[in-house]
């Protein structure tokens, strides 16, 4: 079988992307000296803000996981929600993603709204919620979307972070970014310059 279609030249392509712009957005106003100690706030403030400002879809991110084999994967849904339990998401259980989360029940979450240049980086333990909760969050997906979900087949699970990271860009490339971590004693925070 033969191809008549050009190769594309990998220099012309590195140039093209080198060419594009980057970090066109407008940043908010951000107070540092008012940060809150619990990072599920400042998360609300952003999303809403960005919600408010006309981005869309704020509440879709990017999960990433492992396989057994440690080989990383990556892919864009909805988190469902953000609570004192940690972030949700839900697929189903037989999912490349429900394997993976079997397999090694740890994830990460980015999330990035272009037009205000920030982006919320999450990342820790997954737990799966229980068998109600589960149902639940089924149940509130509409017909459609449920139709092919085998019994018992649904997942509602939470990110239990460790880490997040709030990260605001710069055109001049100092970006700014917040890091909580969590201790024993509940979470701390400092304020980076890239």
């Amino acid at each position: 079988m033969t191809h008549d279609a050009p190769v594309p030249d990998a220099v012309s392509l590195t140039e093209w992307l080198r060419g594009r712009p980057a970090l066109t957005g407008v940043a908010p106003h951000w107070d540092l000296d008012a940060l809150p100690t619990d990072p599920t706030v400042l998360f609300e403030e952003w999303i809403r803000g960005a919600d408010a400002a006309g981005v869309p879809e704020p509440h879709t991110t990017t999960l990433a996981t492992v396989d057994a084999d440690g080989v990383p994967d990556a892919r864009t849904l909805i988190v469902k929600r953000v609570d004192e339990h940690g972030w949700a998401i839900a697929s189903t259980r037989s999912s490349r993603k429900g394997a993976q989360l079997a397999d090694v029940p740890a994830a990460a979450l980015n999330f990035w709204w272009q037009p205000q240049v920030r982006a919320v980086r999450v990342r820790g333990t997954v737990v799966e919620a229980t068998p109600e909760e589960s149902a639940a969050d089924l149940a509130a997906r509409s017909a459609a979307a449920r139709a092919d979900v085998a019994d018992g087949d649904w997942v509602l699970w939470r990110i239990v972070p460790t880490r997040i990271e709030f990260w605001q860009g710069s055109r001049d490339r100092r970006h700014t970014r917040v890091v909580y971590e969590r201790t024993d004693a509940g979470w701390t925070h400092r304020a980076l310059r890239d």
